[in-house]
């Protein structure tokens, strides 16, 4: 058996608060020596490794196949599928078509598939091309939910708040129309044309995330890289069984910086055979309500307020190639 990959990133048992469990006593010793260890390293790091959170393996793996057999269609069949312009965010994403890193001169050497809503019967599923594809992504999805509620009730904890529930409120339109919670199915294509690659390309461009928090699975190429404070990038490989959870920008806002919105990468590998492979991850990008007023909670007013769905909207103009 080969040896777990070492992490700088800590790396946290989360039985306490698994998606497997169906009642949490978060009045035990247990329960809030968790949420302060999951607080320590998004004060620190910003992104943590969560190891039995209860969604199954197959699961993920169910969702990787299924979405391989999607983006390696021809591209003409994927175009029937493309991301909507009416504001929804559903569906497919080009290869080069987001630049998450603008400074760069050239966009993000990756597609991706954008699924915001579930049980949404205006928008297209390429459930023909890639039959189960719609039920595979929608019970992922779900599992995702949960697993968010527990992360979100463990920073509840860690904050002491004095209303445990005010935080998981402020998200409790996840998976519907008025909340921006999306799961995107990411692909990075093999490279086998070094002339594919454009100079200073990179498969996902420097960025912070923009949301609450975001849960992402990898496969077990890597290739993440993270950017802690004081600190050059340092690579956020593959663990077998763990989740990787990092906080984004609103919850940083929320928090005045006391929880970090750690900015991170995917580089073009330099190993051959790396190039030669494709890459797949989820990320699960969690949104408070469109309608949720985000203000720093310590009363400092170190960033103005703004709603969860104006922030989004600014952000986007930002991101897409038009």
């Amino acid at each position: 058996m080969a040896a777990e990959p070492q992490s700088a990133i800590p790396i946290v048992d989360f039985s306490v608060f698994g998606v497997h469990k169906d009642n949490i006593d978060d009045t035990s010793e247990e329960a809030h020596n968790l949420g302060a260890e999951i607080l320590r390293a998004f004060s620190s790091v910003g992104f943590v490794y969560l190891r039995n959170h209860g969604i199954p393996e197959s699961k993920v793996e169910d969702v990787q196949k299924v979405s391989e057999t999607f983006f390696e269609l021809p591209k003409e069949k994927k175009q029937n599928y493309s991301r909507l312009s009416d504001g929804s965010n559903h569906g497919w994403i080009a290869l080069e078509r987001e630049r998450l890193n603008p400074a760069r001169a050239a966009a993000d050497l990756k597609e991706a598939f954008n699924v915001p809503v579930l049980n949404n019967t205006k928008v297209k599923w390429p459930n023909d091309e890639a039959p189960g594809f719609e039920s595979k992504v929608g019970e992922l999805y779900n599992q995702c939910i949960k697993l968010t509620f527990r992360v979100l009730h463990a920073v509840s904890l860690g904050m002491d708040l004095k209303d445990k529930n005010w935080l998981l409120d402020c998200h409790k339109g996840i998976g519907k129309h008025g909340n921006a919670t999306t799961m995107r199915i990411l692909y990075y294509p093999p490279i086998t044309n070094n002339n594919l690659v454009k100079p200073g390309q990179v498969r996902c461009g420097e960025h912070s995330d923009y949301g609450t928090i975001t849960l992402l699975f990898q496969d077990e190429f890597g290739g993440l890289e993270v950017l802690p404070l004081n600190s050059d990038y340092i690579p956020a490989p593959y663990i077998p069984g763990c989740v990787l959870v990092n906080i984004g920008d609103l919850m940083m806002r929320w928090t005045a910086d006391k929880l970090i919105s750690t900015k991170h990468r995917v580089l073009v590998p330099e190993e051959e055979l790396k190039r030669r492979r494709a890459r797949r991850s989820i990320a699960f990008f969690v949104h408070p309500d469109d309608d949720v007023m985000v203000e720093c909670l310590d009363g400092s007013n170190k960033y103005p307020a703004v709603t969860g769905g104006e922030y989004l909207k600014q952000r986007f103009a930002a991101t897409y190639e038009y």
